[in-house]
Protein backbone atom coordinates (compact mmCIF):
# COMPACT_ATOMS: atom_id res chain seq x y z
CA UNK A 1 0.00 0.00 0.00
CA UNK A 2 0.99 3.47 -0.96
CA UNK A 3 1.57 5.86 2.09
CA UNK A 4 0.19 9.38 1.80
CA UNK A 5 4.33 10.19 1.94
CA UNK A 6 4.97 7.80 -1.12
CA UNK A 7 1.32 9.64 -2.85
CA UNK A 8 2.81 13.08 -2.55
CA UNK A 9 6.48 12.43 -3.74
CA UNK A 10 4.95 10.85 -6.87
CA UNK A 11 2.62 13.85 -7.16
CA UNK A 12 6.07 15.90 -7.17
CA UNK A 13 7.02 13.67 -10.21
CA UNK A 14 3.88 13.59 -12.03
CA UNK A 15 3.84 17.45 -11.87
CA UNK A 16 7.31 18.26 -13.20
CA UNK A 17 6.51 16.31 -16.33
CA UNK A 18 4.42 18.56 -18.83
CA UNK A 19 5.60 16.64 -21.89
CA UNK A 20 6.98 20.14 -23.26
CA UNK A 21 10.42 20.63 -21.72
CA UNK A 22 10.68 17.41 -19.34
CA UNK A 23 8.48 14.09 -20.76
CA UNK A 24 10.28 11.72 -17.91
CA UNK A 25 11.46 11.39 -14.27
CA UNK A 26 13.06 8.75 -12.59
CA UNK A 27 14.15 9.20 -8.69
CA UNK A 28 14.94 7.06 -5.55
CA UNK A 29 15.36 8.35 -2.48
CA UNK A 30 17.31 6.90 1.25
CA UNK A 31 16.12 8.80 4.14
CA UNK A 32 17.36 7.76 7.67
CA UNK A 33 17.23 3.89 6.37
CA UNK A 34 13.90 3.82 4.55
CA UNK A 35 14.42 3.63 0.76
CA UNK A 36 11.49 5.21 -2.04
CA UNK A 37 11.49 5.66 -5.28
CA UNK A 38 8.88 6.53 -8.44
CA UNK A 39 9.14 7.38 -12.26
CA UNK A 40 6.52 9.13 -14.22
CA UNK A 41 6.25 10.47 -17.95
CA UNK A 42 7.84 7.94 -20.13
CA UNK A 43 10.63 6.47 -17.87
CA UNK A 44 9.80 3.85 -15.20
CA UNK A 45 12.07 2.63 -12.54
CA UNK A 46 13.56 0.19 -14.62
CA UNK A 47 14.94 2.08 -17.57
CA UNK A 48 18.77 2.82 -17.72
CA UNK A 49 19.09 6.79 -18.62
CA UNK A 50 22.30 8.79 -19.31
CA UNK A 51 23.61 9.82 -16.17
CA UNK A 52 25.63 12.20 -18.16
CA UNK A 53 28.62 13.84 -16.12
CA UNK A 54 26.90 12.62 -12.82
CA UNK A 55 29.48 9.54 -14.21
CA UNK A 56 32.61 11.77 -13.14
CA UNK A 57 32.09 10.55 -9.31
CA UNK A 58 32.81 7.07 -10.80
CA UNK A 59 36.06 8.70 -11.89
CA UNK A 60 36.81 10.37 -8.55
CA UNK A 61 36.01 7.32 -7.11
CA UNK A 62 37.98 5.35 -9.09
CA UNK A 63 40.99 8.04 -8.39
CA UNK A 64 40.51 7.92 -4.90
CA UNK A 65 40.56 4.00 -4.61
CA UNK A 66 43.46 3.85 -6.49
CA UNK A 67 45.30 6.66 -3.88
CA UNK A 68 44.35 4.42 -0.52
CA UNK A 69 46.41 1.85 -2.74
CA UNK A 70 49.09 3.80 -2.88
CA UNK A 71 49.22 3.43 -6.88
CA UNK A 72 48.87 7.61 -6.61
CA UNK A 73 49.26 10.55 -5.15
CA UNK A 74 46.62 13.74 -5.52
CA UNK A 75 50.19 15.81 -5.61
CA UNK A 76 51.45 13.93 -8.68
CA UNK A 77 52.25 15.42 -11.78
CA UNK A 78 50.02 14.12 -14.81
CA UNK A 79 53.23 14.03 -16.95
CA UNK A 80 54.10 10.91 -14.76
CA UNK A 81 50.92 8.49 -16.33
CA UNK A 82 50.48 10.27 -19.58
CA UNK A 83 52.06 10.50 -23.04
CA UNK A 84 54.74 13.43 -23.27
CA UNK A 85 52.70 14.03 -26.98
CA UNK A 86 49.58 14.42 -25.60
CA UNK A 87 50.58 16.75 -22.64
CA UNK A 88 52.69 18.77 -25.07
CA UNK A 89 51.47 22.35 -25.65
CA UNK A 90 48.01 21.51 -23.48
CA UNK A 91 48.04 24.25 -21.06
CA UNK A 92 50.24 27.33 -22.43
CA UNK A 93 49.22 30.54 -20.54
CA UNK A 94 50.28 33.51 -21.72
CA UNK A 95 52.99 32.31 -23.29
CA UNK A 96 54.29 30.41 -20.47
CA UNK A 97 53.70 26.34 -20.61
CA UNK A 98 52.68 24.83 -17.75
CA UNK A 99 51.80 21.40 -19.08
CA UNK A 100 54.39 19.80 -17.00
CA UNK A 101 53.08 21.13 -13.47
CA UNK A 102 49.32 19.48 -13.63
CA UNK A 103 48.49 17.42 -11.26
CA UNK A 104 46.07 14.82 -10.21
CA UNK A 105 44.60 17.42 -7.90
CA UNK A 106 43.76 19.72 -10.82
CA UNK A 107 41.85 17.80 -12.41
CA UNK A 108 39.54 16.46 -10.11
CA UNK A 109 38.83 19.82 -8.86
CA UNK A 110 38.70 21.70 -11.88
CA UNK A 111 41.35 24.39 -11.22
CA UNK A 112 43.91 23.52 -14.26
CA UNK A 113 42.54 25.92 -15.99
CA UNK A 114 42.11 23.82 -19.16
CA UNK A 115 39.22 24.84 -21.09
CA UNK A 116 36.43 22.33 -21.92
CA UNK A 117 36.64 20.95 -24.86
CA UNK A 118 32.92 20.28 -24.53
CA UNK A 119 31.05 23.63 -23.54
CA UNK A 120 33.91 26.22 -24.84
CA UNK A 121 33.55 26.96 -28.88
CA UNK A 122 35.74 26.01 -31.09
CA UNK A 123 37.62 27.39 -34.09
CA UNK A 124 34.31 27.32 -35.83
CA UNK A 125 32.82 29.67 -33.44
CA UNK A 126 30.47 26.38 -32.27
CA UNK A 127 31.33 24.61 -29.42
CA UNK A 128 30.66 20.48 -29.59
CA UNK A 129 27.61 21.29 -27.27
CA UNK A 130 26.65 23.33 -30.08
CA UNK A 131 26.98 20.56 -32.63
CA UNK A 132 25.28 17.76 -30.99
CA UNK A 133 22.24 20.09 -30.23
CA UNK A 134 21.60 20.98 -33.85
CA UNK A 135 21.68 17.04 -34.66
CA UNK A 136 24.97 16.66 -35.68
CA UNK A 137 25.83 13.41 -34.04
CA UNK A 138 29.68 12.63 -33.99
CA UNK A 139 32.17 10.38 -32.24
CA UNK A 140 35.29 11.57 -31.11
CA UNK A 141 38.28 9.82 -29.28
CA UNK A 142 40.33 10.94 -26.39
CA UNK A 143 43.13 12.20 -28.40
CA UNK A 144 41.14 13.97 -30.31
CA UNK A 145 39.31 15.50 -27.24
CA UNK A 146 42.75 17.14 -26.21
CA UNK A 147 43.53 18.05 -29.88
CA UNK A 148 40.55 20.45 -29.61
CA UNK A 149 41.24 21.64 -25.82
CA UNK A 150 44.78 22.68 -27.09
CA UNK A 151 43.38 25.15 -29.74
CA UNK A 152 41.57 27.11 -26.77
CA UNK A 153 43.06 29.28 -24.36
CA UNK A 154 43.69 28.03 -20.71
CA UNK A 155 42.12 30.56 -18.21
CA UNK A 156 44.64 30.76 -15.48
CA UNK A 157 47.95 29.05 -14.12
CA UNK A 158 46.97 25.96 -12.40
CA UNK A 159 46.31 26.10 -9.03
CA UNK A 160 45.56 29.97 -8.80
CA UNK A 161 44.07 30.52 -5.71
CA UNK A 162 40.14 30.91 -5.87
CA UNK A 163 40.18 29.97 -9.11
CA UNK A 164 38.41 26.97 -11.12
CA UNK A 165 36.60 26.32 -14.54
CA UNK A 166 34.58 23.57 -15.15
CA UNK A 167 36.05 21.26 -17.96
CA UNK A 168 35.74 17.94 -19.55
CA UNK A 169 38.59 17.75 -20.34
CA UNK A 170 40.50 17.44 -16.80
CA UNK A 171 38.11 13.72 -16.46
CA UNK A 172 39.64 12.93 -20.23
CA UNK A 173 42.25 13.20 -18.71
CA UNK A 174 41.91 11.48 -15.42
CA UNK A 175 40.13 8.58 -17.51
CA UNK A 176 43.59 7.75 -19.45
CA UNK A 177 45.44 8.35 -16.18
CA UNK A 178 43.32 5.29 -14.80
CA UNK A 179 43.58 3.57 -17.95
CA UNK A 180 47.70 3.47 -18.13
CA UNK A 181 47.91 2.89 -14.37
CA UNK A 182 45.81 -0.10 -14.11
CA UNK A 183 46.38 -1.49 -17.95
CA UNK A 184 42.93 -1.78 -17.53
CA UNK A 185 39.77 0.08 -19.83
CA UNK A 186 37.86 2.65 -17.79
CA UNK A 187 34.90 0.68 -18.07
CA UNK A 188 36.99 -2.46 -16.86
CA UNK A 189 37.88 -0.34 -13.71
CA UNK A 190 34.04 0.94 -13.56
CA UNK A 191 33.13 -2.82 -13.31
CA UNK A 192 35.23 -4.16 -10.74
CA UNK A 193 36.07 -1.07 -8.20
CA UNK A 194 32.02 -0.32 -8.05
CA UNK A 195 30.13 -1.92 -10.29
CA UNK A 196 30.31 -5.74 -9.01
CA UNK A 197 31.14 -5.02 -5.33
CA UNK A 198 27.91 -2.80 -4.87
CA UNK A 199 25.67 -5.05 -7.25
CA UNK A 200 25.03 -3.15 -9.18
CA UNK A 201 22.92 -5.11 -11.95
CA UNK A 202 21.77 -2.36 -14.62
CA UNK A 203 24.89 0.45 -14.90
CA UNK A 204 27.50 0.24 -17.66
CA UNK A 205 29.14 2.26 -19.86
CA UNK A 206 27.83 3.32 -22.88
CA UNK A 207 30.21 1.86 -25.50
CA UNK A 208 27.60 0.46 -28.41
CA UNK A 209 26.57 3.57 -30.59
CA UNK A 210 23.59 1.00 -31.30
CA UNK A 211 22.50 0.34 -28.09
CA UNK A 212 19.11 1.05 -27.54
CA UNK A 213 18.69 0.46 -23.94
CA UNK A 214 19.19 3.99 -22.39
CA UNK A 215 16.43 5.84 -22.73
CA UNK A 216 16.60 8.83 -25.12
CA UNK A 217 17.55 12.43 -23.77
CA UNK A 218 15.52 15.63 -24.54
CA UNK A 219 16.57 18.95 -25.54
CA UNK A 220 14.01 21.21 -25.24
CA UNK A 221 10.84 19.77 -26.77
CA UNK A 222 12.92 17.86 -29.07
CA UNK A 223 14.57 14.01 -28.94
CA UNK A 224 18.06 14.36 -28.93
CA UNK A 225 19.59 11.20 -30.09
CA UNK A 226 23.11 11.39 -30.22
CA UNK A 227 24.48 8.15 -29.32
CA UNK A 228 27.55 8.41 -31.19
CA UNK A 229 28.43 11.07 -28.84
CA UNK A 230 27.38 9.14 -25.65
CA UNK A 231 29.96 6.66 -26.61
CA UNK A 232 32.47 9.19 -26.46
CA UNK A 233 32.26 10.61 -23.07
CA UNK A 234 33.78 7.83 -20.94
CA UNK A 235 35.30 8.82 -18.39
CA UNK A 236 33.26 12.75 -17.99
CA UNK A 237 30.30 11.48 -18.84
CA UNK A 238 29.84 7.83 -20.56
CA UNK A 239 27.98 5.71 -17.53
CA UNK A 240 23.79 4.46 -18.19
CA UNK A 241 22.36 3.61 -15.19
CA UNK A 242 19.07 3.71 -12.66
CA UNK A 243 17.67 5.45 -10.13
CA UNK A 244 18.01 2.46 -7.62
CA UNK A 245 21.33 1.52 -8.73
CA UNK A 246 22.74 5.52 -8.36
CA UNK A 247 21.23 5.51 -4.99
CA UNK A 248 23.44 2.78 -3.85
CA UNK A 249 26.32 4.18 -5.54
CA UNK A 250 25.94 7.57 -4.06
CA UNK A 251 25.48 5.94 -0.38
CA UNK A 252 28.37 3.58 -1.04
CA UNK A 253 30.72 6.78 -2.15
CA UNK A 254 30.02 8.82 1.24
CA UNK A 255 30.12 5.89 4.03
CA UNK A 256 33.67 4.34 2.97
CA UNK A 257 32.81 1.52 1.00
CA UNK A 258 34.57 2.60 -1.95
CA UNK A 259 37.69 4.63 -0.49
CA UNK A 260 38.39 5.46 2.99
CA UNK A 261 35.88 7.34 4.43
CA UNK A 262 37.89 10.19 6.21
CA UNK A 263 39.13 10.98 2.27
CA UNK A 264 35.32 13.06 2.23
CA UNK A 265 36.69 15.86 4.25
CA UNK A 266 39.24 16.69 1.95
CA UNK A 267 36.98 16.40 -0.78
CA UNK A 268 35.09 19.88 0.08
CA UNK A 269 37.31 22.73 -0.41
CA UNK A 270 34.69 24.77 -2.36
CA UNK A 271 35.37 27.08 -5.68
CA UNK A 272 32.65 29.15 -7.63
CA UNK A 273 32.15 27.38 -10.82
CA UNK A 274 28.38 28.26 -11.78
CA UNK A 275 25.89 29.05 -9.30
CA UNK A 276 24.24 27.42 -7.70
CA UNK A 277 26.84 25.05 -7.78
CA UNK A 278 30.48 24.86 -6.50
CA UNK A 279 33.22 22.41 -7.03
CA UNK A 280 35.69 20.41 -4.18
CA UNK A 281 38.07 17.77 -5.35
CA UNK A 282 36.00 15.02 -7.78
CA UNK A 283 32.51 16.39 -5.99
CA UNK A 284 29.99 19.52 -6.24
CA UNK A 285 27.96 21.53 -4.00
CA UNK A 286 24.81 22.35 -4.06
CA UNK A 287 23.91 25.43 -2.16
CA UNK A 288 21.18 27.90 -2.47
CA UNK A 289 22.30 31.37 -2.26
CA UNK A 290 21.16 33.29 0.57
CA UNK A 291 18.66 35.53 -1.41
CA UNK A 292 16.79 32.52 -1.88
CA UNK A 293 16.82 30.58 1.54
CA UNK A 294 17.45 34.09 3.97
CA UNK A 295 16.68 31.52 7.16
CA UNK A 296 19.28 29.19 5.80
CA UNK A 297 16.56 26.19 6.37
CA UNK A 298 17.23 24.04 2.27
CA UNK A 299 19.66 21.66 3.29
CA UNK A 300 23.46 21.96 1.05
CA UNK A 301 23.61 18.68 -1.10
CA UNK A 302 27.41 17.53 -2.42
CA UNK A 303 28.03 15.29 -4.86
CA UNK A 304 27.32 15.80 -8.91
CA UNK A 305 24.87 16.59 -11.31
CA UNK A 306 25.11 15.92 -15.10
CA UNK A 307 23.39 18.34 -18.44
CA UNK A 308 21.14 15.77 -18.97
CA UNK A 309 19.24 16.69 -15.34
CA UNK A 310 20.74 13.47 -13.78
CA UNK A 311 22.22 13.58 -10.41
CA UNK A 312 23.40 11.72 -7.35
CA UNK A 313 23.76 14.10 -4.33
CA UNK A 314 23.85 13.46 -0.33
CA UNK A 315 22.63 15.82 2.21
CA UNK A 316 24.70 15.70 5.72
CA UNK A 317 22.64 17.26 7.57
CA UNK A 318 18.94 15.68 6.75
CA UNK A 319 20.87 12.21 6.25
CA UNK A 320 19.28 12.04 2.70
CA UNK A 321 20.96 10.14 -0.56
CA UNK A 322 19.01 11.09 -3.68
CA UNK A 323 19.39 10.09 -7.08
CA UNK A 324 17.62 10.30 -10.65
CA UNK A 325 17.25 12.19 -13.87
CA UNK A 326 14.59 14.80 -15.47
CA UNK A 327 16.08 13.35 -18.39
Amino acid sequence: MATEKDKSLQTVLDKVVDAKKVFGTSFALKKDGVTWQGASGNLTVDRPYFIASTTKLFTTAIILNLRAESKLSLEDKISKYINASILSGLHVYRGKDYSEELTIRHLLSHTSGLPDYFQDKGASGKSLENELMAGNDQYWTFEQAIERSKKMSPLFVPGTKGKAKYSDANFQLLGKIIENLTGKSYSGNCQESIIQPLGLTKTYLYQDATDETPMMLYHKSKKLNIPKAMTSFGADGGIVSVSADMLAFIEAFFTGKLFPLDYIDELQEWNKIFPPMRAGVGIHLFKLPRIFDPTGAIPYFIGHSGLSGALAFYSPKENLYIAGTVN
